[in-house]
């Protein structure tokens, strides 16, 4: 697996960028039908986007390169390391990038625009984001209305930790103008975010939010790490990280696409019946951040919220629907096609192969 960082973007995204959108433009409101996937990979390389590859949510995509099942699968993956998951969707959509893995949230915000996104994956089924208030910047936090005026830190605009944020300042008839918003990015950011007191809340994913729980830096007091977390903030399953393309690129390499849902539904059985030593032999000492009991630790608080199999729940799409209405009173559910969000084909049949 070759990593490219966010400089290699410019150098293809020029010619890329006219090559897919116009192929986009062409398929503009197309419903992406049944594909066949046989035989070998129409594209052996792919770019796939990511934003911030040491973060758990990409977990499954390790697995599947450093354990061969993408190349096994006949894929050459190059990954393009980004600052965001909103960024790793811009790629995509700029044609930087083939594929991209991020918040399933933020397919439904491109719904109507002519460069359609389907996931075709889902990674997660909950959102793996926590939210906890600074010890040190509110000692004497009671409750949610205590942060009306404060500084909350969040990975990014449009991401899965600003969905949360929003539900749960909702339970105190806050919305999120009644906050401040800081985008912290990645880990070192966020961490010194809240220990130099920048921010008065942290909401991120892991290992961010392990590494200041261990340190008595926050309280949690919301986790949609967990299943039953995720099921108090937004009323069911929620996917979350998950494998997506426009649509037209499914549709012109199937066999690409099925290769590369293979790998990662073969990675996520795998981590089911994995140990923690098997996962420790299994990552670069990069992904440890240098101690592998907060890893472990990390790993075991989102370990029930991996996808079995890949595929996406049809409930859960309704879950993430209902929850871009309750952030967004402007947003008008019914006039989404559900069915556009998403395709099970490649992991029905990614399932098929590594059933048990």
């Amino acid at each position: 697996m070759i990593l490219m960082g966010e400089g290699g973007v410019n150098n293809i995204r020029g010619i890329r960028r006219r090559i897919l959108l116009g192929s986009a433009l062409s398929l503009a409101g197309l419903r992406l039908g049944p594909v066949r996937a046989e035989g070998k990979p129409e594209k052996s390389r792919v770019i796939l986007a990511v934003g911030g590859r040491t973060q758990l949510q990409y977990l499954p995509l390790t697995i599947a390169d450093r354990l061969g099942f993408f190349s096994a699968e006949g894929l050459d993956i190059e990954v393009l390391d980004l600052a965001t998951g909103v960024r790793s969707q811009q790629a995509v959509l700029e044609g930087a990038a083939d594929v991209a893995c991020g918040g399933f949230e933020g397919l439904i915000s491109h719904h109507a625009s002519r460069n359609q996104l389907q996931a075709f994956c889902l990674l997660a089924r909950a959102p793996q984001v926590a939210f906890g208030v600074s010890t040190r910047a509110m000692p004497a936090y009671r409750r949610v209305s205590d942060l009306k005026g404060r500084k909350i830190g969040i990975m990014s605009t449009g991401s899965a930790a600003e969905l949360v944020t929003a539900l749960v300042l909702a339970r105190a008839g806050l919305t999120l103008q009644d906050v401040q918003l800081v985008e912290t990015g990645g880990v070192g950011v966020a961490l010194q975010a809240v220990r130099a007191g920048q921010v008065d809340a942290m909401v991120h994913m892991e290992p961010v939010m392990t590494m200041l729980e261990q340190k008595g830096d926050v309280g949690i007091i919301s986790d949609t790490r967990s299943l039953q977390g995720s099921q108090e903030v937004f009323g069911g399953i929620m996917p979350a990280t998950c494998l997506f393309a426009p649509s037209n690129y499914l549709r012109g390499h199937p066999n690409t696409a099925q290769a590369m849902v293979n790998a990662t539904v073969h990675a996520l059985k795998w981590l089911q019946t994995a140990g923690p030593s098997d996962l420790i032999k299994a990552l670069p000492e990069t992904h440890l951040f240098g101690d592998r009991a907060l890893y472990l630790a990390a790993f075991g608080k989102l370990r029930e919220s991996i996808s079995l199999d890949g595929i996406m729940p049809e409930d859960g799409v309704k879950t993430a629907l209902r929850a871009l209405r309750r952030r967004d009173a402007n947003f008008k559910p019914e006039k989404i096609d559900a069915e556009r969000l998403y395709t099970n084909e490649f992991a029905r049949k990614a399932k098929e192969k590594f059933r048990a």
